[in-house]
This record gives C-alpha cells, sequence and structure tokens, in this order.
C-alpha cells in the first residue's frame, strides 16, 4: 500500500466503503474462530428488551425505542483504546413495518445531506399520513464502493399502513432488518464516522465473529448543519 500513494489517499477518502469492507471481509475469514463470542450470542431470549430512550424523537409523532434485547454476555470491553468509545453489545433485533426510500450518494462527503434528505421525506409522509413511529429512522446500507454508495432509508412504523395509503414517488411499505447483531456507538461529527468503523473492524477481528453482509445506522438525533453531527448506533448482523 505504500507504494501506491494515489490508491491510499482514494481509500482514506472512500472511508466507509473500505471500513464496511474491512468489517466483512474480517468476520467472514475467520469464521472457524468466532466461539468466542457467538457462545455468548446464542444465549439471547427472545422476547425483546427496551433499550435506552434516544435522545430525541423522530417527526410524525411520539415514537419508541428500536425493539431490542441485550444477550446474556451483556456489555463487552473493546480490545484496545481505539475501540473504547465504541461499546459493543449482543443484541437480538425485531423486524418492524416500515416506510422505505431507496437511494444512492455519488460522493461519500455528501453522505449526510444525501442520508438526512430521504430521513426528512420519511418523516414528512409518517406526519401527513397520520402514522405512528416507532423507533428512529435508520439507513441499511445495500452497497459500498469508491464511487459511492446505495442504501435503504427507513423510518419505522408501529403498525403497517391499513387500506389504501397514497405514498409519494418513491416510498414504499416494507419492513426493517431482523436478527441478532452487534450494537456499536458512534457519538460526534458524522464526518469523523471512519474511526469508530475502524475500531468496530479491530473488534471483529479479534473477537473472531462470523458476520452477514449486512450493516445498519439508527440516527438517534436528527442531522442539523453543515457540521452533521448526529448520535449513531451502528449494527452489524450475525450469521
Amino acid at each position: 500500500m505504500d507504494e501506491e500513494p494515489g490508491l491510499l489517499d482514494s481509500l482514506r477518502r472512500h472511508w466507509r466503503a473500505l471500513a464496511i469492507f474491512t468489517i466483512l471481509v474480517a468476520g467472514a475469514a475467520i469464521y472457524s474462530e468466532r466461539a468466542l463470542f457467538t457462545r455468548d450470542v446464542e444465549n439471547a431470549g427472545d422476547k425483546p428488551a427496551t433499550p435506552a430512550k434516544p435522545a430525541a424523537p423522530p417527526a410524525g409523532g411520539d415514537a419508541k425505542p428500536a425493539e431490542q434485547k441485550p444477550a446474556d454476555s451483556g456489555e463487552t470491553k473493546p480490545v484496545d483504546e481505539a475501540a473504547q468509545a465504541v461499546m459493543s453489545q449482543a443484541v437480538v433485533v425485531d423486524a418492524r413495518p416500515a416506510l422505505v426510500i431507496k437511494g444512492q450518494g455519488s460522493k461519500w462527503e455528501d453522505a449526510a445531506a444525501t442520508l438526512a434528505d430521504a430521513i426528512a421525506k420519511l418523516n414528512a409522509v409518517v406526519g401527513k399520513g397520520g402514522l405512528v413511529a416507532n423507533g428512529r429512522p435508520i439507513a441499511v446500507f445495500t452497497k459500498t464502493d469508491d464511487a459511492g454508495f446505495e442504501f435503504e432509508a427507513m423510518a419505522p412504523l408501529a403498525a403497517a399502513p391499513e387500506g389504501k395509503l397514497k405514498l409519494p414517488e418513491g416510498v414504499a411499505v416494507g419492513a426493517s432488518p431482523a436478527g441478532k447483531a452487534l450494537k456499536f456507538q458512534h457519538r460526534g461529527a458524522y464526518d469523523e464516522i471512519e474511526a469508530t468503523y475502524e475500531a468496530i473492524a479491530a473488534y471483529l477481528d479479534e473477537k473472531g465473529v462470523d458476520t452477514k453482509d449486512l450493516i445498519v445506522e439508527e440516527y438517534l438525533t436528527d442531522f442539523k448543519g453543515d457540521d452533521a453531527s448526529v448520535d449513531v448506533d451502528i449494527y452489524v448482523f450475525l450469521k
């Protein structure tokens, strides 16, 4: 890598594509060593518990937090100082009905604005349609590379819309992802989330965790201003 400064600069510039790729490859490559952590996850119960109350509810009515249950292992310690701000927790995430917008971003540096715009559209539909939100907005990243990313922004609902609800073009009714996952935290500027993803990749590599090709970001606070500072919970789903 040191002999290819152009490639290195590109990877640094498109940090999320590299970080997510690293997380997924690291999890798959160490399948045979995953027993250290998987043992705790498999003890998770079926009935989710309510997590801490998010910092602010989304537009469109009172919101309930995402339903999830901590695994019996509880909170695990980070493997090094760089990961100390990334407190991990094994959880079971339940599927919820949701309004969905599919989108893409051509520039990683504009990711915050792209996601904020999609979430604002969803919140507007929730409010105008008289729907009840059930948790904070999320983004499911379906494709990432140096050229940009594809995603599905979701507004979880307490119940799927009944009857014929007229939805704006591009908005559909779907369901949020479900399954066993590791939850990590990022607190601060969104464009500095690179360090969090790097710490997650190091944690998964150290613990030998076998992961799915599925990473979800849950936005506990709204994107505001150019600095796009936001509290994010990151879910890495497990096989």
